[in-house]
């Protein structure tokens, strides 16, 4: 038995189901609808689902006695055919299960239908498509039928059996969509042959198709009662079929849609056929074959007299047999048939009067049990439930390869156990017998197996695995010591796996603990690849170095998350070993701190290179300093270290002419250290460049000194960048033409001429007499004859020019003096209805009012007044007035300070008479004149109308802040009266 509850179960269903319309004779079952016929003629339909249930007399209108042969029904419990035999004949009806009158099929009159083939797919319950019915006579008919025409569509004969004319007994029937159509795929049997038929198309072109092709069929030679044949069903779909033959059952798989040619040019859609013996579950006596047969997933249900045998497909075993509690009166005839309702997963079976219930309990719970016994493990693997029964399936596989000294397919195995066998068991199985590869196997497979959590036991195996793959590679080189060539493909292969391990475990693996064992077994190579890993890249850079390796240690370099100190304290063995590889890492590396380079730099500096070589550092630092703009003092003097240092002075020149801090506004022209430089170009007689420093220093003499040494015409050029001092520039010079003067060698004549030409070329700075002095006491004026007299010439010519240029002073003073006398005398004619430009009144006819101001001259009766060129006059007390306001605070405070001055005064001008002016001469000062003077400037320096005043005043509002409430009284403000209505307008 498979396991201790039973997989399948009986129940009496119902009893005395016929309800007394004759004993059953036939069942068929479909969608929990169960119909019967009787041998009276009734079909009995039984809906268990809804819990209804009708009877149809068939045998109405037929003479004498009437049995159902057979009833079909649907998959789907709607479409019901019955064929009813009396003496009259046999007929076939079709009922739906909305009719409450069966439809006679008249073309099939006479013929006796023992099978149909329902099309699962595409059948509804308004319409059957294509059936298939299987005649007594070997013949095949096609019907159809639509519920609203309450008639058959049409039937028609497809196929007839002639070569050996024989009952079919058993159809079946499925399809599937194809990208041309739909193809057909039809069985059927006969009580010695298995036909199978399939095309594309219509059922009727199908079938015509066989005129000229064979049929293919499987012929089974031997009596059985009933030939069967059925499908099991799984998610609308036919995955097995199995066949009652006389030699015992024909089962396989069907695979639709996977096709493959037969010999004969069919395509055959069968696979895994066996052929079930019957003599396998009749202990050993020729027994009774069975009458009837039904399958479930792994199991056929076979009727042998009273019992139903359950048989194992796969072990071909029984494992259950079941009774059924029939009346006394049934017993006799015993169990008739049996049969399966596909969709409600159940098995029926019946006697002449009673129907039981087969029930399946998870048939598949055990069936991992039965492919484990026949060594079907993928199979067994598939069906288990749970992880322990996995377990041993792994377990049997696993001591079966360990028997037949499959070692490492053993450790596969062992690997994949978690329960039923411990972890040290399997391990101490392997170490007795000294397998050290399988075990590594067995380790390797067992960390595939582990979850994420497992951290401890995944560290522990994973630094097993790296003891067990060093031993094996140890144990390589000791076997063979060609081992290390490239040859040996066995080592190479280790050390490959053995890599591939570490680069996978690397976040598992204790890195102290691993690095010791790689040191202890003197794997240094690994060490190294198991260091970068790690990210210890200090000690892959040690390593490189040692070997001499400079591009794989700069390669290491270059990877993103290397720590940039390590590019500084490796650069000194770095650039010794490969300088032009070295630089060239350096400027292609963006964060670099090139003064942190200084002193790998100047350790490649300190050793003698040839002539022609070219300078790595000196690249480096160009690049720095021209590339990257550096502003590191420390890089710009090593730089011109070095320049110093090289024999070509042109290069170090050109530095010292390059403005670095140009691009910065008010930046230095320079970064080194200028006083390091002169000391440093001093000490290599750089003399030129030291010319250069002390120029750009400001040190003019020194400069010039040192380039007289070098150059006369270098000691030129630097005299004329001299040109804000005038004084310094001439004593420059002098000191050129003193070296020039001594260093003549030639004749006094020509010396003196050289001398003379050498002042030409001073623009006139340094004359003769400047010279002279530098000449020897004993020379000859006659020899300077010719100069002195230009010399004189020249100054003739200036003291001409200062008399000119006196002359006109003179007579320019002359022109201010009578200007200013006829400043005097000047005067306007104002018109005598003149007005005020501030009170609009008349200037020269004016009250009382404005004549007690004081501090003015008063004409006549006329108040003073002021008047301008533009015409514009006010009187002054007006033009105060309007000044005082308009100006800014400080300046009208100032204006009444000053006309305040005047009033304390208080001094009546005297000697004025009516119409006249002042008699007191212009030229006498009194404090009061000096006042007014002052008060003038403030308030009358131009015409309030038409000078800045005026212009400062567009930028002031109309209204000013003081003016603010006498402008809202200006303002309309509506007043709404109760009697009148306010409208909007819309705009």
């Amino acid at each position: 038995m498979e396991g201790r509850h039973h997989v399948f179960s009986v129940d009496l269903l119902e009893r005395y189901a016929t309800k007394g319309r004759g004993a059953i004779t036939c069942m068929a079952t479909g969608n929990d609808v169960i119909v019967l016929g009787t041998n009276k003629g009734w079909v009995i339909r039984h809906d268990f689902g809804v819990g209804d249930s009708y009877d149809i007399d068939l045998s109405v209108g037929r003479p004498g006695e009437q049995s159902i042969h057979k009833v079909f029904v649907d998959p789907g419990g709607s479409h019901c055919i019955a064929t009813v035999i009396g003496s009259s004949g046999a007929d076939t009806y079709y009922t739906h299960a909305k009719w409450t009158k069966p439809r006679i099929l008249s073309k099939l009159k006479g013929l006796v239908v023992n099978a149909v083939a329902w099309n699962r797919l595409h059948i509804t319950e308004a319409s059957t498509r294509e059936i298939i019915l299987g005649t007594d006579n070997g013949q095949l008919y096609e019907m159809a039928v639509d519920v609203k025409d309450k008639m058959e569509k049409y039937i028609k004969l497809l196929f007839e059996l002639k070569e050996l004319p024989e009952a079919f007994t058993g159809l079946q029937m499925e399809t599937a969509s194809v990208h041309i159509g739909t193809r057909f795929y039809v069985m059927a049997v006969t009580p010695t042959r298995l036909y199978s038929f399939t095309g594309i198309g219509s059922l009727d072109a199908i079938f015509a198709s066989y005129v000229d092709r064979t049929v293919h069929f499987m012929e089974l030679p031997g009596e059985i009662p009933n030939s069967e044949l059925h499908f099991f069903i799984q998610q609308k779909r036919a995955v097995h079929f199995a066949w009652l033959s006389g030699a015992g059952i024909y089962h396989g798989d069907l695979k639709f849609g996977a096709l493959h040619s037969s010999p004969n040019g069919d395509e055959n859609f069968v696979e895994n056929k066996a052929l079930l013996d019957y003599s396998k579950f009749s202990e050993g006596v020729e027994g009774v074959k069975p009458s009837s047969l039904a399958m479930s997933e792994f199991h056929f249900l076979l009727l042998i007299g009273n019992t139903v045998k359950v048989v194992n497909r796969i072990s071909e075993q029984v494992v259950e047999e079941l009774y059924f509690d029939q009346t006394p009166d049934a017993v006799s005839r015993g169990i008739i048939g049996i049969c399966s309702d596909a969709s409600a997963g159940l098995f029926y079976a019946y006697d002449q009067n009673s129907i039981f219930q087969v029930s399946v309990n998870d048939e598949g719970r055990d069936m991992w049990k039965v492919y484990l016994d026949l060594k079907e493990y993928a199979a067994a693997l598939a069906s288990c439930r749970d992880a322990l029964q996995r377990d041993q399936v792994y377990l049997v596989q696993a001591e079966a390869a360990f028997v037949a000294k499959e070692f490492l397919r053993a450790a596969s195995f062992y690997a994949k156990i978690n329960y039923v066998l411990s972890f040290e068991e399997i391990s101490l199985k392997f170490i007795s017998i000294g397998e050290q590869d399988a075990l590594r196997t067995f380790l390797l497979r067992k960390l595939d197996n582990l979850s994420k959590d497992e951290k401890c036991q995944i560290t522990m195996i994973s630094t097993w695995a790296t003891e067990l793959y060093l031993d094996k590679i140890n144990r390589l080189l000791l076997e063979d010591d060609g081992a290390l060539d490239s040859n040996n493909t066995e080592y190479q292969s280790l050390i490959k796996e053995f890599r591939a391990f570490l680069s996978d475990c690397k976040d598992v693996l204790d890195e102290a603990t691993t690095m010791k064992l790689l040191e202890s077994y003197g794997r240094v190579d690994e060490l190294v690849f198991f260091a970068s890993l790690k990210e210890q890249y200090e000690i892959v850079l040690h390593h490189y170095v040692q070997q001499g390796e400079a591009k794989k240690a700069l390669q290491v370099l270059q990877k993103p998350n290397v720590p940039t100190e390590l590019q500084y304290k490796f650069a000194p063995d770095l650039i010794m070993l490969d300088a032009y590889e070295t630089v060239e890492s350096w400027m292609t590396t963006k964060s670099l701190n090139p003064r942190k380079l200084i002193p790998a730099m100047m350790r490649y500096s300190s050793e003698p290179h040839a002539k022609n070589e070219t300078h790595e550092v000196i690249k480096y630092l160009e690049y720095c300093v021209h590339r990257l703009q550096n502003e590191d003092p420390g890089i710009h003097n090593l730089l011109l270290s070095l320049y110093a240092k090289k024999e070509d002075e042109s290069a170090l020149l050109r530095f010292l002419e390059c403005k670095f801090g140009k691009g910065q506004p008010g930046g230095p022209e320079f970064f080194y250290d200028p006083k390091y430089a002169l000391r440093l170009c001093l000490k290599e007689k750089r003399m030129r460049a030291c010319v250069h420093i002390y120029s750009m220093m400001s040190m003019h003499e020194e400069a010039v000194a040192l380039a007289l040494q070098v150059d006369p015409e270098l000691a030129m050029a630097e005299a004329d960048k001299v040109e804000d001092d005038e004084d310094l520039r001439k004593k420059l010079w002098l000191m050129i033409a003193k070296h020039v003067i001594e260093q003549e060698k030639g004749t006094k004549r020509e010396n003196i001429r050289k001398a003379i030409a050498f002042l030409k070329e001073t623009d006139g700075l340094l004359k003769i007499e400047d010279i002279l002095p530098f000449f020897p006491d004993f020379a000859l004026i006659d020899d300077f004859k010719e100069a002195i007299c230009s010399s004189l010439e020249d100054y003739n010519e200036q003291i001409e020019k200062l008399k000119q240029e006196m002359n006109d002073a003179t007579r320019g003073a002359d022109n201010i003096r009578n200007d200013i006398s006829a400043l005097a005398q000047r005067y306007t004619v104002i018109d005598r209805d003149e007005e005020c430009g501030v009170c609009r009144r008349k200037i020269l006819n004016v009250g009382g009012d404005y004549r007690m101001t004081t501090s003015y001259m008063v004409v006549g009766p006329m108040a003073p007044f002021y008047v301008f060129p533009c015409g514009h006059a006010f009187h002054a007390q007006c033009l105060i007035a309007h000044v005082t306001r308009c100006t800014n605070h400080a300046q009208a405070e100032y204006i009444l300070d000053l006309q305040k001055q005047l009033t304390l005064l208080g001094v009546e001008p005297k000697n004025v008479s009516n119409g006249g002016l002042c008699e007191e001469p212009l030229v006498s000062v009194t404090p009061m004149h000096k006042i007014r003077s002052q008060l003038d400037d403030a308030v009358a320096s131009d015409c309030p109308f038409c000078g800045d005043l005026m212009i400062r005043e567009i930028s002031l509002p109309f209204i000013l802040p003081e003016e603010a409430e006498e402008s809202e009284s200006w303002e309309i403000k509506p007043h709404n009266h109760p009697s009148q209505r306010s409208l909007s307008l819309a705009v």
